[in-house]
Parts: C-alpha cells; sequence; structure tokens
C-alpha cells in the first residue's frame, strides 16, 4: 500500500476531490474551470481526470450562491437556460472532465478570444480549463485524497462503463497550442520563455551553438 501511494498518479487513473457544489457543476459542463492555489501536475494536462465529491454536505446558502453565480457569468454571454444538478451527493465518484490547459488568473482574465463568462470564471491563482464532462449514471460510493491521486483501477473500469456524455449550457472548447510550434503553449508564454531564455543565457553570442 505505502509504495503504491507513493508511486506518482497514471494518466487514465487520476482522481481529484472537490468540495460541494463545485464538484457536480463541473460534471454537469456548468463550471468551466476549475480553480486552484496550485497549478495542474504535467501529468493532468490533457487527459481525463475523475470527478469525486468531499464528504461535506453543502448548505442551502452555498448551493444557491454559487448557482446564482453561474446564472450571472452565462447571462453575460446570452445564456439564460441552465439546468442545474437536481441533487448533490457528497463522499461519491461523480464523472470526469478532460483538463486541457492550466492557465495563471491574469493570463485568463485578459485572453479576449474567450468569452466573457468563462473569463468571470477565472477566481483563484490557478485556472485549469475543463471540456468534454461526463457523469455516472449512478454516482460510486468512495472515499477521496488530497490533491492529485490514483483512483484504483477496478474502481475506474467499473466506472468507465457507467460515464455518459453531458452537454452543459454553452460547451465550448478552449483553443489549443499549435503543437507544431513549441512557443505555441498558452497566453503568457512566449513572453515567459523569452524571459526565462534572457536569463539563462548570458554568455556572449560567440560562444552560443548555432
Amino acid at each position: 500500500m505505502s509504495k503504491q501511494q507513493q508511486q506518482p498518479p497514471k494518466a487514465g487513473d487520476l482522481c481529484i476531490t472537490l468540495h460541494q457544489p463545485w464538484a457536480s457543476l463541473l460534471v454537469h459542463g456548468i463550471k468551466r474551470v476549475e480553480g486552484r492555489s496550485w497549478p495542474a501536475p504535467l501529468n493532468v494536462l490533457s487527459e481525463h481526470i475523475w470527478i469525486h465529491a468531499a464528504s461535506k454536505v453543502p448548505d442551502a446558502a452555498t448551493i444557491e450562491a454559487m448557482e446564482n453565480f453561474y446564472r450571472e457569468v452565462y447571462s453575460v454571454d446570452g445564456v439564460t437556460n441552465i439546468k442545474f444538478p437536481e441533487h448533490y451527493p457528497v463522499s461519491v465518484l461523480l464523472g470526469s472532465v478532460k483538463v486541457v490547459g492550466c492557465l495563471k488568473l491574469e493570463e485568463l482574465v485578459s485572453w479576449e478570444v474567450l468569452p466573457q463568462g468563462v473569463r468571470l470564471e477565472g477566481q483563484t491563482d490557478y485556472c485549469w480549463l475543463c471540456e468534454d464532462p461526463k457523469k455516472l449514471v449512478v454516482p460510486f460510493q468512495m472515499r477521496g485524497w488530497l490533491k492529485v491521486y490514483n483512483l484504483e483501477k477496478r474502481i475506474a473500469a467499473d466506472a468507465a462503463r457507467g460515464l455518459r456524455p453531458v452537454l452543459g449550457p454553452a460547451p465550448f472548447k478552449f483553443p489549443l497550442p499549435d503543437l507544431s510550434d513549441a512557443r505555441s503553449l498558452q497566453p503568457g508564454s512566449l513572453q515567459n520563455m523569452l524571459s526565462q531564455e534572457a536569463g539563462s543565457f548570458k554568455e556572449p553570442s560567440s560562444n552560443k551553438k548555432g
């Protein structure tokens, strides 16, 4: 058990535990940006990750506040028909989303190609960009862990058979980087990369390899 816990999560078996109502809002395709105080690990990017709801029961005021927040977020883009989850279960595996990228807050809010509502979802230091929501027909009761962790293979295999695609109120595909261009990563990446290069190569140009 200890060796397994020390191993880094593998693609396809990844899971993260979130509090309600945020967990269900993500799986139902309403929440498109997951906010964290830490950046998405490299092995999470471009991968589907399981979403597990934590054990804390959300109070009615929190649910109402978050549903009102997303009504406002979508209304700026003219979307008014939002079907919120009927229930916000806890201590269950809910479904999965695909994390297609991770931006700093300032990068997300200034990325003008995105709908205004998506940019308004940015509320924390790091913003995980989520697509392709899927929910389980029957949520699976289980215990969660901190950070990103490995979902037991047996549970993942059984749960995968119960996944169904979800169509959110306004499905959106984040513009993916040009994989043929190493500098086409995300807003701000070119500037960050040039700054790193300027700090790394302080030798005279004659000493650099061509």
